[in-house]
């Protein structure tokens, strides 16, 4: 057949022939289903095809004038000029030899795939330009199931080259009208609306961080979540122990999933959307070994083509789960097109100075603040009323509304994940987004004024007000090198992968409770003895956020494990310290459930806190959850790089037993390289320093506390707060004593306190005692080494 390829007949040298989507399917089918990747086949029309179908119908000089009269920047005439084109392209009839060809060919792949459905999808080419695929810019037709649909879907395909935001794509990147062609892609359709499928991106799509692998996944048809109709499900795995065996499922993040695309019988609306039921809203729409699967064909389909490029590329994956033989597809590949073009030359840090009144929340895309007049547009009819620089703030955005996402200063959706399609323009654009806030048009009114903070890692803030913001640019090649370790105090897992980007030894902090707060919500002793909870209500909400869940404990295992594992892995294979709790007992009881496991201390910043809570009564039970959680990280994640510290330990004969409790729950110090340090911040600690050495691989000093109990401050008390400096000769003299002690006995020893983020001269301090490393707050990381370069 002259106008017809099939996939298994294409490799990616074929993108002027037949896209760059076909042309890539060809490619994976031939390189890797030899590989366990399966991917539905299928056939395209080429390029022939396209113009064949234009100067038959002599088409190709009155698309051309009429392109004449197009100004990007009006956008009715835009709306007016793309439709009077797609019209004349639909109502021309196929040439006999190409419908033939296309019959011909259907006919064969539906004998092959009996009881299939198709997919016809649309693949445009620059002949002057391979690389060139224009994702998302052209139209897909799902569940094609005769001949005539699928005629009439060719040529609706074909015309999708006129979109409107396709000819304001081509206009803005100079690509000219004429010299793109359109390839149309019939594929076997993979019964996804009785199962689930997603996107896959092979790194973290707001920072560009490499060594993760990020899925979304919602019930249904996939374009669900590629349109952003729904909240997907979010998962992050971890490549470089992946590779080894292990399985590092880092974060899960359950999303809403209201609403699936399923199969249809009408033949003019072959799909419709459903609601999802509460119980199926409430469960991860795959399980973690179907997780771990996409991701292993995710980084074969990265690294096939970064071999074949001889760069690294990473990828942009569709994905679709079939209900009916329970199978994993892969039904698209392209190369990822943001974070792949950067060159990382310049850090730029966006700070925002004041805060005001949070008008709603929702997920951060890009690392970005802006602000501006917010204008609320309902639908794809009116988007043209949005103006210059102002915010946008809709329900979702498709590619309808491409022609003037461009215009806005930021954007804000109710509906959608990070993969999205207002998640992806926005990013291509360079433009902040906060996407999925469930009600962000009912909250946000035209007129107002708002900014849009994405600055703080996943969770995104719209405030009310224009609040004033900085942006810092930092060369990176101009960053000294210094012989002392800098390392990093990371307490939120969200902002983990963005700060491992910045010059870095590893983790000197990283702080348990901030974790269980912050993400876990539940008092662990609630999760082991439920029955001592007297409050209905709090019982309600904890089986709440257990669902699913029959062994609570095991909750607070997996929860912790995947967030303290998102930073390790964010920061692999730099050692990262990681602190067991070290709540105090007024902090524990905010818990959900706490109240009923907390005592009543007159002063909790010197009692049941540290070391002496993890052996006993009281809380042991506990600690061994969060030694489980630990052992998960290093044993079942393949994350050896965590090495774990303990708090506030009193006296040596504690330090002993703490050791033994862990060795109980499979935390045997030396065993699998795993060291165990400790908090240096009590006088004892340092007055005994040659007796800890004996227990510890090493030390880290909390000036915090090492300040509190060295000259008897409550850091709780206001009255004496002024009196509470780092500074303080005696502190001072402490923080030397301890690095002295510790070098005398050959152990390493850093400090994680914040006096050398405060003061510049504190870490100069600590580098002239010979300190081994200082861990900083990562605001503050670049300006401390240029200060001690200095």
């Amino acid at each position: 057949m002259k106008y017809i390829k099939w996939f298994e007949d294409l490799r990616i040298e074929d993108v002027p022939l037949v896209g760059g989507k076909n042309a890539s399917l060809g490619e994976m089918i031939n390189a890797l289903t030899s590989k366990g990747i399966l991917i539905p086949s299928g056939f395209a029309t080429t390029a022939d095809a396209y113009w064949l179908h234009l100067r038959e119908n002599n088409l190709e000089d009155l698309i051309k004038n009429d392109l004449l009269k197009v100004d990007k920047k009006n956008v009715e005439t835009l709306k007016e000029i793309g439709a009077r084109i797609r019209k004349v392209i639909i109502d021309a009839p196929f040439p006999k030899k190409l419908s033939d060809e296309i019959v011909e060919a259907y006919k064969e792949i539906k004998e092959r795939y009996k009881n299939s459905t198709f997919a016809v999808r649309s693949s445009a080419t620059a002949e002057d330009l391979p690389e060139a695929s224009f994702a998302g810019q052209q139209e897909t037709f799902l569940n094609i199931r005769d001949e005539k649909n699928l005629l009439i879907a060719c040529k609706k395909a074909l015309a999708s080259l006129f979109t409107d935001r396709a000819i304001s794509y081509r206009i803005d990147h100079g690509f000219d009208h004429m010299k793109v062609a359109l390839s149309v892609g019939v594929q076997q359709m993979v019964r996804s609306d009785k199962a689930s499928s997603g996107v896959i991106f092979t790194l973290d799509t707001e920072t560009g961080f490499k060594n993760v692998v990020l899925i979304n996944s919602s019930y249904g048809i996939g374009e669900s979540v590629v349109a952003g109709l729904v909240n997907p499900d979010e998962f992050y795995v971890h490549k470089e122990t992946l590779k080894k065996g292990f399985r590092p499922m880092l974060k899960k993040h359950m999303g809403a999933k209201k609403t699936k695309i399923i199969y249809s019988d009408d033949n003019e609306k072959p799909t419709k959307t459903v609601d999802v039921s509460e119980q199926e809203q409430k469960q991860f729409s795959l399980n973690d070994d179907e997780i771990l699967k996409l991701a292993k064909q995710a980084l074969m389909i990265e690294e096939y083509y970064s071999e074949k490029k001889d760069q690294w590329t990473p990828m942009d994956v569709e994905w679709a789960k079939d209900g009916i033989d329970g199978k994993l597809y892969i039904v698209q590949a392209r190369p990822e097109t943001v974070h792949s073009r950067k060159k990382e030359t310049v850090l730029e840090e966006y700070i925002l100075q004041e805060k005001g009144e949070v008008i709603i929340k929702g997920k951060a895309i890009g690392r970005k603040i802006s602000s501006g007049i917010a204008r609320v547009i309902e639908t794809a009819r009116d988007m043209h009323q949005l103006k210059e620089g102002e915010i946008l703030v809709t329900d979702m955005t498709d590619p309808d509304w491409e022609p003037i996402m461009k215009h806005a200063a930021g954007i804000v959706t109710n509906r959608g994940g990070r993969t999205c399609h207002a998640a992806i323009v926005s990013r291509e654009i360079g433009i902040p987004a906060i996407v999925g806030t469930s009600n962000a048009t009912s909250l946000i009114k035209t007129g107002e004024e708002v900014t849009i903070d994405c600055s703080n890692g996943e969770g995104g803030f719209i405030y009310k007000g224009q609040m004033k913001f900085e942006v810092k640019k930092t060369v990176l090649k101009e960053i000294p090198k210094i012989s002392t370790k800098i390392m990093m105090n990371v307490a939120n897992p969200d902002e983990a992968f963005g700060f491992a980007l910045l010059p870095n030894d590893g983790v000197g902090l990283a702080r348990l409770e901030f974790i269980i707060n912050n993400s876990v919500y539940v008092h662990p002793m609630a999760l082991v003895h439920p029955e001592r909870v007297e409050d209905k209500d709090v019982l309600a909400k904890i089986e709440d956020l257990t669902f699913g869940y029959e062994d609570k404990k095991e909750f607070f295992i997996d929860k912790l494990a995947q967030e303290t594992g998102t930073i390790a892995a964010a920061f692999y294979p730099k050692p990262v310290i990681v602190r067991f709790s070290d709540f105090k007992s007024n902090e524990y009881k905010k818990l959900l459930g706490g109240e009923f496991f907390e005592p009543e201390e007159s002063n909790p910043m010197i009692g049941f806190r540290g070391a002496s809570r993890y052996y006993h009564e009281k809380y042991e039970e506990a600690f061994a959850l969060e030694c489980l959680a630990m052992k998960k990280i290093r044993e079942e994640m393949g994350l050896d790089n965590v090495k774990l510290m303990i708090p506030f330990v009193r006296t040596v004969e504690e330090a002993k037993t703490v050791i033994q409790e862990m060795a109980k729950y499979g935390l045997k110090q030396g065993e699998n390289g795993l060291s165990v340090i400790m908090m240096c911040e009590l006088p004892s600690n340092v007055i005994l320093i040659e007796e800890f050495s004996k227990v510890f691989d090493g030390f880290s000093i909390g000036s915090n506390d090492l300040t509190q109990t060295t000259l008897a401050i409550d850091r709780d008390s206001d009255l004496v707060a002024p009196l509470f400096d780092e500074r303080n000769a005696a502190v001072k003299k402490m923080m030397e004593m301890a690095i002295k002690g510790a070098n005398k006995c050959s152990r390493p020893i850093g400090i994680c306190g914040q006096a050398p983020s405060d003061y510049p001269e504190i870490a100069k301090f600590l580098i002239d005692c010979g300190i081994d490393s200082i861990s900083l707050n990562p605001d503050t990381v670049l300006k401390t080494i240029l200060a001690l370069a200095s």
